[in-house]
């Protein structure tokens, strides 16, 4: 049985209809000046866009994107030593998410997920008509992860389309190595993909390892530029995968949906490291000093390879009750709105979090 949706296996279609000017140009070997086909609002002059901002964002702002994010995806495959085939270049890890599950699910496919990990998973699998079936998290002191073997026992037993995985965790910050990721993987039904979230890559201790950039067969390994790259507002992100899956999520992509502007300013971070490396050290000695603090006053902190930490309360009364008063004092946590992780809190590590006070109303719980 394929992996894929029965109405993508025709190799012949759907085709994008538009695949821009510059692959276009690429496929020709010449730069085409005069650009008259694609009604873009070229001759709009941008004046009050210029005062704000500058020439260079008025000038992106005028034009599609690049469809194939050739530029992203060659820095990218410098730096991860990922074949170029292999990387796909659109709308955020989010964005990724709803293809990946077009192009593998149809109304009534069976989808397995942890209950209360990454919730966009679950809201496009409901978009998509897939039938969620949720496996229960490894919850205990000082441990909040999901349960691999649970997940793939779960496949089987459902037959499953498609398994999601955050690792690292999103809410909990669990990692799991690359070891149990394959064994995952290799456990899973054959017709079963792997869909792997690894938005919050580049805070891993081993992000550098070779195996970063590795085509895991029947898996799709996503990540972005929202977290480490600190550019969430234009939405960006890549997947990794066999070529073949590529194309299936090609065939129900929106061409256009990554703009001139998230990818040059994409290209801009790859092309300065050690900035974006500076950052994640910098949230990385956050989180650890955060821990620290939050465990000295007898808080359960799992461990954590993101840019946030888990808190684990009592009960979901308490952690709602903390929510509350945090929110009350201009200060935003995350608590999961899933009942089964209901008793976490979930911080960013941020400088912000470290201030004498921001978290105060959770400091005083934990040692009243």
């Amino acid at each position: 049985m394929s992996r894929y949706a029965r109405h993508l296996q025709d190799r012949q279609g759907p085709t994008n209809p538009f695949p821009g000017l510059k692959a276009l140009e690429r496929r020709l070997g010449r730069r085409i000046p005069h650009r008259l086909g694609s009604n873009e609002g070229l001759d709009m002059p941008h004046r009050a866009l210029t005062a704000r901002f500058g020439d260079e964002f008025a000038e992106l702002a005028r034009a599609y994107g690049d469809a194939e994010a050739l530029g992203v995806r060659q820095r990218l495959g410098d730096a991860l030593g990922s074949p170029l085939e292999s990387l796909l270049v659109d709308a955020g890890a989010d964005s990724l998410i709803a293809l990946t599950l077009r192009a593998c699910c149809e109304p009534g496919s069976p989808v397995i997920a942890s209950a209360g990990t990454y919730p966009t998973f679950g809201y496009f699998a409901a978009g998509q008509g897939c039938r969620l079936s949720e496996v229960a998290y490894q919850d205990a002191p000082g441990l909040l992860a999901p349960d691999l073997e649970a997940l793939a026992e779960r496949a089987h037993r459902e037959d499953a389309h498609l398994v999601y995985l955050a690792n690292p965790d999103n809410p909990g910050g669990h990692l799991h190595d690359d070891a149990a990721v394959l064994a995952l993987r290799d456990a899973l039904p054959d017709s079963c993909t792997l869909l792997l979230d690894e938005a919050y890559h580049d805070f891993r201790r081993d992000a550098a390892a070779p195996s970063a950039g590795a085509v895991w067969p029947g898996a799709i390994r996503l990540r972005t530029f929202s977290k480490a790259h600190g550019l969430a507002g234009l939405r960006i992100g890549y997947a990794i995968a066999e070529p073949e899956a590529l194309a299936m999520l090609a065939k129900v992509r929106i061409h256009y949906a990554v703009s001139s502007l998230a990818l040059s300013a994409a290209e801009t971070v790859l092309d300065n490291p050690d900035e974006t490396r500076a950052h994640v050290d910098a949230v990385i000695a956050c989180r650890e000093r955060l821990t620290e603090r939050l465990r000295g006053l007898g808080g359960d902190v799992p461990p954590s390879d993101t840019n946030f930490i888990a808190v684990r309360l009592a009960d979901a009364e308490r952690a709602a009750s903390i929510h509350r008063q945090l929110l009350d004092a201009g200060t935003l946590v995350h608590r999961p709105a899933h009942p089964a992780l209901g008793h976490v809190l979930r911080i960013s590590t941020l400088a912000a979090a470290l201030e004498p006070g921001r978290l105060g109303a959770l400091e005083g719980a934990l040692t009243a």
